[in-house]
């Protein structure tokens, strides 16, 4: 009886045993394991294979450590945690896009996120940018939007599928209009001018963007206008375009020979001598149309210039241009939504501080041309 008991209690000891032995063991494993996926990490500044990630508004560096991972741009999280709580800048980083590499340290990672060399600079479309380069007789060449875009998306050291100028313009002329987010009021005048990239233009208000370099030409351009259109919209485009007698492209269009037309602090003026003249009606004979179609463009221009029969030439055509020929700011719309009280049929700027006349003769008009010649405003290089 005794011997047996002893054989039960002898059995139940090595058990226990062997269940702590086991138990330890697999504990050594769980920390070896923990320990190991911690200091998982790759060496060096990475690969050379160009990698764009995003840290979204609202977001943080800590974040993105899940999606570095997954993508082989680091190779554990915890490692990129890590090194984020130990680099002092890790949170100063902004929201953007960011161009990495794949296979990098973690600290490689994190070093290159705070460095601004390696953030992908905005879009900044300024007021009166058009989508096309413009050279500029006697100074340099104007950078179109489409140019802007490239150069945010082409800028890294990795060139191949970047979105270029080739890709925007085949999409700019031929993808559909409501696909791209034209707003509904402009689709019927961009459909009808398929085959050309300048359909669009104006449809990109001026500001700041962030796009994503890894986007398609066609969701990049549809980003813009989406955008853009809100804009317009916010300003009540539909109903005030109606209480100035045009449509809202017209306004659209209007406002863009004001921003190329008018100097800082005049908008509403020259707002209102487009309607004076329409109403007239007289053509509008505004410089900034006729430069629109031409190769290279000058303040001044020439009676041959003029003469030429394009869109948007409104020396040689009734009404306004065809299409807008430039991105009109918020401030150019809402002076179009909001003219000026006046008569005035004329205005030119006079000297070269930028001082510009307005009148309702076409006596005291040519009286203050003379004025901007003798000034040297109206100077041609051709």
């Amino acid at each position: 009886m005794t011997t047996r008991r002893s054989a039960q209690r002898k059995t139940r000891s090595i058990a226990v045993l062997i269940a702590s032995i086991l138990l330890i063991i697999g504990l050594i494993a769980v920390i070896a394991v923990s320990r190991g996926s911690g200091s998982r990490d790759f060496t060096g500044e990475g690969n050379g294979v160009e990698e764009i990630v995003q840290i979204p508004e609202g977001s943080t560096i800590s974040a993105l450590g899940p999606e570095l991972e997954e993508r082989g741009i680091v190779a554990s999280n915890s490692a990129f945690q890590a090194a984020a709580a130990n680099n002092p800048d890790a949170d100063n980083i902004h929201p953007g896009f960011y161009r990495l590499q794949g296979e990098m340290s973690a600290k490689a990672a994190v070093a290159a996120l705070v460095n601004d060399a390696n953030k992908i600079t905005p879009l900044k479309v300024y007021g009166g940018a058009t989508l096309m380069d413009i050279n500029v007789l006697g100074g340099q060449t104007r950078f179109g939007i489409l140019s802007m875009i490239q150069d945010v998306t082409c800028g890294g050291t990795n060139m191949s599928g970047c979105v270029d100028i080739e890709q925007l313009n085949k999409v700019a002329a031929n993808a559909d209009p409501a696909a791209l987010g034209v707003p509904e009021w402009a689709r019927e005048q961009v459909t009808q001018r398929a085959g050309d990239a300048k359909r669009l233009e104006g449809l990109i208000a001026p500001g700041e963007y962030i796009i994503d370099p890894g986007a398609s030409a066609e969701d990049i351009l549809t980003d813009l206008i989406t955008r853009s259109a809100a804009q317009y919209e916010a300003t009540g485009i539909t109903e005030r375009a109606a209480a100035v007698g045009m449509s809202p492209y017209e306004l659209l269009i209007a406002a863009s020979l004001v921003e190329r037309e008018a100097p800082a602090g005049e908008f509403d003026k020259v707002a209102r001598v487009i309607l004076n003249r329409l109403d007239a009606p007289m053509r509008l004979e505004f410089d900034s149309t006729v430069n629109y179609g031409l190769p290279s463009v000058e303040v001044a221009t020439t009676d041959e210039d003029r003469g030429r029969v394009t869109p948007w030439n409104t020396y040689a055509k009734d009404g306004l241009p065809e299409t807008p020929i430039a991105s009109p700011s918020i401030e150019a719309i809402e002076a179009m939504e909001n003219p000026a009280e006046g008569n005035w049929l004329f205005f030119v700027t006079v000297d070269k501080d930028g001082t510009t006349v307005f009148n309702d003769t076409f006596e005291q008009h040519m009286a203050d041309t003379v004025r901007a010649i003798e000034s040297g405003v109206l100077d041609s290089q051709r």
